[in-house]
């Protein structure tokens, strides 16, 4: 049967075998959302202009809002649903197939709703001025129901991945990416419709891919199907999906409300340049982190799996080895801040005082991302095997516990004793990056039976 074959090998191959084929899809998956991100605002740029790109700006912390809802429930009920494979209970696992999808509706539609209605107080409040606010607008109409859509993907190709089809999942991800990149200048330049355009793309490419992931669910190949029983709401299911995706939702929304912080200091220290090459090892360090997040997705499935399988001993194994690969991808980025720093820099801009703050910036923002590696592969691992708690503080560590009041108390001791403020600002950074990781340590020391006991 497809079921034995399917979930066999998750119980079965060998370890390293089994994180290569579920995490490569996952990294290619991750690095294709980026590169089309990046298109969009090109497209945009060159075919709409500035005034476009500052409104398109506008949107990005409310798409990340949106998008956090969508880790929210596909991350959750990934974890789940390899968790009850383990457990062969493959009717349970088809009632979480469709209380996750019934879950994806009822939290989306409202939010698309209540966008629709308070559009323009939200876009002032993210900062939309007279002149960019036409423009975010425009963008927002079109795009929400396409990031609802995104919403549903996520959650679907998640499972995918969990139900052990993990280049399926990465192959409609990288349609809906590469559509999106045709279309855009379709629409912008031959079409003329602006950024609705690119949001029409968007929308239009997000669409496919869920209709490509409800294939699946729908088609006899897939073992997990749509089944009439599936749809009966259980309060427990969505308990469970909401408790365990709760870890990467606080995790996104502190990441905004964490930047909004740094560039505050950032402003106050060192200026607009400052912020600018905050964003630059922003950027360098999130390929980074894609990286890191791709190879956790691909332990996913094969932790959850072996936990609720109760088979520790391939639990610790696949734990083991995705910390060597991370802290090593970690490592691969300490080494290039430290030996070629200016050259990183160098891809983003020319101007030669963003490229001298950019390079202390860059140094202090990533030299210590094998930490780094640590603390993510440790929240995305009790992620993975229901520990929500523990992934949850073990995640937001860093960034709440520890940057958010460090930011502010580091610089101001730093200039009292005649040092440079912008320092304290990079150092506060650098030094949460280990006490993050000395956390996690701790936390992982204190639930290490989760390796010999369920």
């Amino acid at each position: 049967m497809e079921q034995n074959n399917r979930t066999k090998e998750l119980e079965t191959r060998d370890i390293a075998q089994l994180l290569w084929i579920y995490a490569l899809p996952a990294v290619i998956s991750q690095i294709i959302s980026s590169i089309y991100n990046i298109a969009d605002r090109i497209f945009i740029g060159q075919g709409v202009g500035a005034l476009a790109i500052a409104g398109l700006a506008i949107t990005m912390p409310i798409m990340n809002i949106i998008h956090a809802f969508g880790s929210l429930i596909g991350v959750g009920s990934a974890a789940r649903m390899s968790i009850i494979l383990g457990r062969k209970d493959y009717d349970w696992a088809e009632n979480i197939l469709g209380n996750s999808t019934l879950l994806t509706f009822l939290l989306g539609i409202p939010i698309m709703v209540l966008g629709y209605i308070f559009m323009d107080d939200i876009l002032m409040m993210f900062g939309a001025t007279e002149g960019s606010l036409r423009y975010a607008r425009e963008y927002m109409v079109v795009i929400l129901p396409g990031m609802f859509l995104t919403t549903l993907s996520l959650n679907l190709t998640g499972l995918i991945r969990a139900t052990g089809y993990p280049s399926r999942s990465m192959w409609i991800m990288v349609i809906g990416a590469v559509l999106n990149m045709i279309l855009d200048p379709v629409f912008i330049f031959l079409l003329d419709w602006g950024i609705a355009g690119a949001a029409w793309a968007t929308t239009i490419s997000m669409s496919v891919t869920a209709i490509l992931s409800i294939w699946h669910f729908v088609s006899p190949s897939s073992f997990i199907r749509y089944k009439k029983h599936e749809w009966t709401p259980h309060l427990y299911i969505f308990r469970n999906i909401l408790l365990i995706g709760m870890s990467p939702f606080l995790m996104n929304v502190a990441a905004s409300g964490v930047v909004a912080l740094m560039n505050s200091q950032l402003i106050k220290y060192g200026g607009d340049l400052a912020v600018g090459a905050y964003g630059i090892a922003n950027t360098f360090g999130s390929l980074l982190v894609m990286f890191i997040i791709g190879v956790c997705q691909g332990m996913q499935p094969i932790a959850g799996y072996s936990y609720g399988a109760q088979r520790f001993e391939r639990l610790k194994e696949v734990y083991t080895l995705t910390m060597k690969v991370n802290v090593l991808c970690g490592l691969v980025g300490t080494l290039l801040v430290f030996f070629v720093p200016r050259y990183l820099v160098a891809a983003f801009t020319s101007d030669p005082d963003l490229l001298n703050i950019g390079e202390v910036a860059i140094r202090y923002l990533v030299i210590m991302f094998p930490f780094i590696g640590f603390t993510i592969t440790n929240s995305q691992f009790f992620m993975s095997i229901d520990k929500p708690w523990v992934a949850i503080v073990t995640g937001l560590s860093r960034q709440v516990l520890f940057l958010a009041p460090m930011c502010y108390i580091l610089p101001s001791v730093f200039t009292a004793v005649g040092w440079n403020g912008l320092t304290g600002v990079w150092s506060s950074a650098t030094i949460c990056d280990v006490l993050g990781s000395v956390l996690a340590a701790s936390l992982l020391y204190y639930n290490r039976k989760v390796f010999s006991v369920g």
